[in-house]
């Protein structure tokens, strides 16, 4: 069970959920969406959730001041394709053209957004199914199906069925992340837990599999800047 309610001047949102199982209170602001929640034992007094908020209300601000900023693609919008910055540019052709300085999109300003997501959704599967693929190939074992979403609190999963999830904003990121995840996930046809033995075999198949996990931990925020739905 949940509430939202502003406190604080400017205001910030607060979700505020009750839990049974809580027994304390606990404060997140989402690294993904700025969105500030506030979990409190079920039987808690009111009283005490103001308190804390109060005093912890600097902490959110200074947590908020870190958030990127999002906003809507656009014609002159520089997003990061494959690691790399492009500049969305319009041009004639009937397709969206990908330069190693730019993204070329058919003229119309009220469809960039749209056609952008799409191509970047394309490339993204089709950059997944190789890393995919590749990595199952050297584990010597088969995936059922992959599908692309637009997740928040995952870059990918691998069901007890074989099947693989992946977030197509990872096509955002170096191309060492994005095979990063897909080893990851691949890794988990063979041991479908995080012990020892798993990322063993996470090394097994990208040995330098490191620094792209650091990168991702540290940087992966950022890839949800990026909005391609007009208001």
């Amino acid at each position: 069970m949940s509430d939202t309610f502003r406190f604080g001047d400017p205001p910030i949102d607060v979700t505020l959920r009750r839990s049974s199982r809580a027994r304390r209170i606990s404060l997140r602001v989402s690294g993904l969406d700025g969105k500030v929640s506030l979990t409190v034992p079920r039987r808690s007094n009111p009283r005490e959730a103001q308190d804390f908020l109060i005093e912890k209300e600097a902490w959110i601000r200074k947590h908020l001041a870190r958030q990127p900023e999002v906003g809507v693609v656009s014609l002159g919008s520089k997003i990061p394709i494959e690691g790399v910055d492009r500049e969305v540019v319009e041009h004639d052709g009937k397709r969206v053209v990908l330069m190693p300085e730019a993204l070329l999109v058919p003229y119309g300003p009220d469809k960039v957004p749209s056609r952008t997501k799409a191509f970047l959704k394309t490339l993204a599967r089709d950059r997944l199914s190789e890393a995919a693929t590749r990595f199952s190939s050297e584990l010597g074992r088969s995936y059922s199906r992959l599908s692309i979403r637009d997740t928040r609190s995952r870059w990918g999963s691998c069901s007890s069925e074989g099947n693989l999830m992946f977030s197509w904003r990872l096509i955002l990121a170096p191309g060492a992340v994005l095979d990063y995840v897909a080893a990851h996930e691949v890794a988990h046809l063979a041991v479908m837990d995080h012990s020892p033995r798993f990322w063993a075999q996470v090394e097994a198949l990208m040995p330098d599999y490191k620094e792209p996990r650091a990168w991702l931990r540290r940087e992966g925020a950022s890839l949800h800047r990026f909005r391609f739905e007009m208001a």
